[in-house]
C-alpha cells in the first residue's frame, strides 16, 4: 500500500505495490492545487491515512489536516481547534495509542488525545518555529522533531501522553504517570582538548523523571480580590479599598508548592524534593542521590520553601516509590501516589561493590560525620566574626581593661590555630608545593568524599583509615570551639555590664 502527495494538491494511492494508482484531487475545505505537505498511513488500520496541506505560497495560513478511513476515497477534517493562522507541515500517529496524534505547524508542535477534536501545544523549551518533520523513537518513547532553521529537538519519554485522555484529566485533580527504570552510573563531564571541533547536545536528565498533572491551583488572596474588583467594576458598583491588614495578608501569603517524598522499599524516606506548583502536565527529576548534611544556606537571607538540600552519594539500587502532596495555607494535602519505580545499575561497572548495602552504611556514617564537621567549620568562622566585633567594642570603650583586650586577642589566635587544623597551609598553585606538615582535616575528608562521589565501588582502605583518623582528631577540635564560645559569652556579660555598644549575639538591655 503506497501513498504519494504532490505539490499541486494531488494524492495518489496504490494498493498493489505501484502497478496501478487511484487519484484524489478534491479535499473538503482545502483549495485546489494546495501543496501536500505530509502523508502518514495509520499504524493500526490499513484503511486509515492522515494528510496535511500547506497553502502558504498563496498567503493562506489556515491549518489543513485531514483523515481518510477508506484508503483515500473520502476525507474529513481533523484540524479541530488548531490555531487558524498556523499552517500544518507534518503529522504523526503514536505507535501505541491510535488517538494520540502530533502535528507540526508553522509555529510549533501540537498534540491531540481524541483523534483531532481538541489540540494542545507542546511548547516548553521549544521556540515558535516551523516544525517540518516528526518521528518517534519507539524504544525510548522519544518524540524527535526537525525545525526550519532551528535544529532538532527531542522530547524524552513522552509515554505519559499515552496514559491520559480528556475524561481522565477532567475527573482527576492530580495524576502521576508511570516512571521508567532509572539507570544508575557515574556521569562524565565532557571530552577534553577538542576545542570548537567537538559538538555535543544535552543528554536527558540523569536519574528518575517524574511526570505529573495538576488540574487546578488554589486561588490566592490577591487573585480573589482582583476578581471581585473586576466583577464590581463591570456591574458599576463601588470597589472597596483593601485594608492594610488585607494587603499585608496578601503579601505574607506563601504560594502553594509541591512536595515529592521518595521512599525505599522499607518505607524509609530517602529524599524530599520541592517544586513550585503550576497547573498542567510537568516533569521533575530525582538524581538518585541522597541529601547532603551540609550547613543550611538561604538566598538573600530569605526563606525559600522550594530550596532543597545539596547532594550526597548515589542511593542504593532497588525499588522506590514517590508520592506527591501540596502545601497550602500551612497544611500538607496528599495529591497522588505512590508510584513505584526501580533504580537499576548499568552492567558496565569496572569494579562493582561487593556489598552495596555495607558501602551505603559506611557512607551514611561519613555523612553524619560531615553534618557535625561542616557545622563546626562554619561555627569557627562565625566565632571569628564575633571575636572581631568584640575586640573592636573593647578597643572603643574607655572602661575596657587591658586584660579583657588581651583575652579577646588570645581567643583570636586560638581560632587562627584551629583554622590551620581544618585547612592546613594554603597552596598557591598545587598541594605538592606545601612543605611536609600534619594533614589538615579538610584534606582527609575530601579524600573520602571525592572518591565516594565518583565511584560505585566499595570503600577503599584509605577512605576507612581517613575516617578513623577524623573520628580521633576532630572531637577535640569541637571541644575547643565550645570552650571558646563559652569564653565569648562571658565577655558578652562584661560588655553588658560596661554598657558597651551592641555587638552581634548580645540581647540589648537597659
Amino acid at each position: 500500500l503506497l501513498f504519494v502527495g504532490t505539490d499541486d494538491g494531488v494524492i495518489q494511492i496504490s494498493d498493489n505495490d505501484g502497478k496501478s494508482w487511484n487519484k484524489s484531487t478534491s479535499f473538503p475545505g482545502v483549495p485546489d492545487y494546495t501543496f501536500v505537505s505530509d502523508i502518514f498511513p495509520s499504524n493500526f488500520n490499513e484503511n486509515v491515512v492522515f494528510a496535511s496541506f500547506s497553502n502558504l505560497k498563496s498567503d493562506d495560513f489556515k491549518p489543513y489536516l485531514l483523515k481518510s478511513s477508506d484508503k483515500g476515497a473520502t476525507w474529513v477534517s481533523i484540524a479541530g481547534d488548531l490555531p487558524k493562522d498556523q499552517v500544518v507541515h507534518s503529522i504523526v500517529q503514536d505507535p501505541v495509542n491510535e488517538n494520540l496524534l502530533f502535528a507540526g505547524t508553522e509555529l510549533g508542535i501540537y498534540f491531540t488525545l481524541d483523534g483531532g477534536n481538541h489540540w494542545m501545544k507542546l511548547g516548553s523549551g521549544l521556540p515558535d518555529v516551523a516544525v517540518r518533520d516528526i518521528t518517534v523513537q519507539e524504544r525510548e518513547k522519544d518524540l524527535v522533531i526537525a525545525t526550519f532553521g532551528r535544529g532538532l529537538y527531542i522530547l524524552d519519554d513522552y509515554s505519559a501522553l499515552r496514559e491520559i485522555d480528556q475524561p481522565k484529566l477532567d475527573t482527576h485533580d492530580a495524576l502521576f504517570f508511570p516512571v521508567k527504570d532509572a539507570l544508575m552510573y557515574v556521569q562524565e563531564g565532557s571530552r577534553y582538548g577538542t576545542g570548537a571541533a567537538y559538538y555535543k547536545a544535552e543528554n536527558p536528565e540523569f536519574g528518575a523523571n517524574f511526570t505529573y498533572y495538576i488540574k487546578e491551583l488554589p486561588e490566592s488572596l490577591k487573585s480573589k480580590r482582583l476578581k471581585l474588583e473586576k466583577d464590581l467594576f463591570k456591574e458599576g458598583k463601588p470597589i472597596p479599598q483593601p485594608s492594610r491588614e488585607e494587603l499585608q495578608a496578601e503579601e505574607r501569603e506563601v504560594t502553594p508548592y509541591l512536595v515529592f517524598d521518595i521512599k525505599d522499599n522499607n518505607g524509609r524516606t530517602v529524599r524530599t524534593l520541592y517544586e513550585k506548583a503550576s497547573k498542567g502536565i510537568h516533569r521533575t527529576n530525582w538524581n538518585l542521590r541522597y541529601g547532603s548534611q551540609s550547613p543550611v544556606k538561604v538566598g538573600k537571607d530569605q526563606f525559600d520553601p522550594t530550596m532543597e538540600s545539596g547532594d550526597w552519594m548515589l542511593a542504593l539500587p532497588g525499588e522506590y516509590s514517590v508520592t506527591m502532596s501540596m502545601v497550602e495555607e500551612g497544611k500538607l494535602k496528599p495529591l497522588t501516589g505512590p508510584v513505584v519505580f526501580n533504580a537499576v545499575v548499568l552492567n558496565n561497572t569496572s569494579i562493582p561493590a561487593i556489598d552495596r548495602k555495607e558501602m551505603v552504611e559506611f557512607y551514611d556514617q561519613v555523612n553524619d560525620l560531615y553534618r557535625v564537621y561542616a557545622a563546626a567549620s562554619d561555627f569557627r568562622e562565625e566565632l571569628v566574626k564575633k571575636t572581631a566585633f568584640v575586640q573592636q567594642a573593647l578597643q572603643q570603650h574607655s572602661q575596657a581593661a587591658m586584660e579583657m583586650k588581651n583575652q579577646a586577642q588570645l581567643i583570636k589566635l586560638q581560632l587562627d590555630d584551629l583554622k590551620f587544623v581544618f585547612e592546613g597551609t594554603p597552596a598557591k598553585a598545587s598541594w605538592e608545593e606545601v612543605p611536609p606538615e600534619h594533614m589538615p582535616l579538610d584534606g582527609r575528608f575530601e579524600a573520602i568524599a571525592w572518591t565516594a562521589w565518583q565511584s560505585t565501588s566499595s570503600p577503599t582502605e584509605t577512605q576507612k583509615e581517613n575516617y578513623r583518623i577524623l573520628m580521633e582528631e576532630f572531637p577535640p577540635v569541637l571541644v575547643k570551639l565550645k570552650k571558646i564560645d563559652q569564653q565569648l559569652k562571658e565577655i558578652d556579660k562584661a560588655l553588658d555590664e560596661m554598657k558597651a555598644p551592641h555587638t552581634p549575639g548580645r540581647i540589648p538591655k537597659f
